[in-house]
C-alpha cells in the first residue's frame, strides 16, 4: 500500500466516498447515516476542490484510509515536524468486512507512509501521528523499544498520539 496525495480523479474525495458507499451498502448499511460526522471534516476540506494536505492509503485498487498531513514548526521541536491527523478508514474496517488483523496492517501501512513522506516529499525530523483511538496504540507499542536497527531515536505513545524523532534526520540537523 502507498500513501498518495488525494488529487487525481480516481483519488478524489468524491471518488473515495463513492467506493466507501458501495462497501457500506454491501453489508446493508445506510451510508448517509453511517457517514454523518465521520466524513464532515473532509467534506469541508474539499469543498473548494483539491486540498494538498489530504493523503490516502491505496493498494492500487481501493482506498483504505485517508488523513490530513501537514509540515510545520512547533516550539518543542528543533526542526520541522510532520503531523498526520483526521484519520478516516474505509467502512470495510468499521463494519467487519475486514478483520482486526487487516485493520492493524492498514494502520501500520498508513504510519509507514507518513514516515516515508517525512524522509522524501515532506522532509521532517519529527512525526506527530494522531491515531483513530487510543486502542490503536497496541499496534505500535513494539516500536517504543530502542534497538540499533530502529529508524527512531525517540518513540512515545500517549493516548492516541504517537510522537517520534527519526535518527538520520537528527544527525543531519546537528551537522
Amino acid at each position: 500500500m502507498r500513501l498518495l496525495p488525494m488529487k487525481e480523479p480516481d483519488r478524489s474525495w468524491r471518488a473515495i466516498k463513492g467506493q466507501w458507499k458501495k462497501d457500506a451498502e454491501s453489508v446493508g448499511e445506510d451510508f448517509s447515516t453511517f457517514s454523518t460526522g465521520n466524513f464532515s471534516a473532509y467534506d469541508a476540506l474539499t469543498k473548494d476542490g483539491d486540498n494538498p494536505n489530504l493523503y490516502c492509503l491505496s493498494d492500487g485498487e481501493r482506498i483504505h484510509a485517508a488523513c490530513q498531513v501537514s509540515r510545520l514548526m512547533m516550539s518543542k521541536f528543533p526542526g520541522p515536524i510532520l503531523r498526520a491527523r483526521f484519520i478516516v478508514v474505509s467502512p470495510i474496517y468499521d463494519l467487519g468486512i475486514a478483520n482486526a488483523g487487516q485493520y492493524a496492517q492498514m494502520m501500520v501501512a498508513l504510519f509507514s507512509g507518513i514516515v516515508w513522506l517525512s524522509r522524501d516529499t515532506m522532509t521532517a525530523s519529527h512525526i506527530r501521528f494522531f491515531l483513530k483511538s487510543p486502542g490503536d496504540a497496541q499496534f505500535f507499542a513494539p516500536l517504543q523499544a530502542a534497538t540499533e536497527l530502529s529508524p527512531f531515536s525517540e518513540f512515545t505513545i500517549d493516548g492516541a498520539l504517537i510522537e517520534c524523532s527519526l535518527k538520520e534526520a537528527e544527525m543531519a540537523e546537528s551537522a
